[in-house]
């Protein structure tokens, strides 16, 4: 069976959506610019009460981290992430949707081997390659520091 390639070419333009890159960066510089809006308020807040900064910011991450999770829970946190792209996942929000959606997602299939298994499986390489590449700079930062460079 030969596929007339002009007659493929008119499908795909057909079915494939169109993006404007110029408002989906607005909704990502907005949606962005929100969450680390509600990360600022959360810190002024602790600090209001009068926590030290270090203090503050370790409740502020603590904070919009559950947040997220929560948000990601009750299925709302992917539709901010649908609306604002990359300025919703970005931030550690971001990360932590994506830790917490695959247990959400697998739950049905157990504890074990549901949540268990999946939770690691968008998170678990870049805590990998996260603690990698920190180990091999590690190394280069020892290197360095012998021959007296750094």
């Amino acid at each position: 069976m030969e596929i007339n390639k002009k007659l493929y070419d008119s499908y795909i333009k057909q079915v494939t959506p169109t993006h404007n890159k110029w408002l989906n960066l607005l909704w990502a510089f907005l949606v962005g610019g929100l969450i680390c809006t509600l990360g600022q308020l959360i810190f002024n807040t602790f600090k209001a009460y009068g926590m030290d900064k270090e203090t503050a910011a370790a409740w502020e991450t603590l904070s919009l981290i559950a947040l997220s999770v929560i948000l990601t829970g009750f299925n709302i946190y992917q539709k901010i992430v649908k609306f604002g792209g990359a300025g919703a996942l970005v931030p550690i929000t971001g990360f932590a949707n994506s830790v917490a959606a695959p247990a959400t997602e697998f739950k049905i299939e157990g504890n074990v081997f549901g949540t268990g298994c999946k939770i690691f499986t968008i998170a678990g390489p870049v805590i990998l390659y996260g603690i990698f590449s920190s180990w091999v700079l590690g190394i280069l930062y020892i290197i360095l520091k012998q021959f007296g460079i750094y």
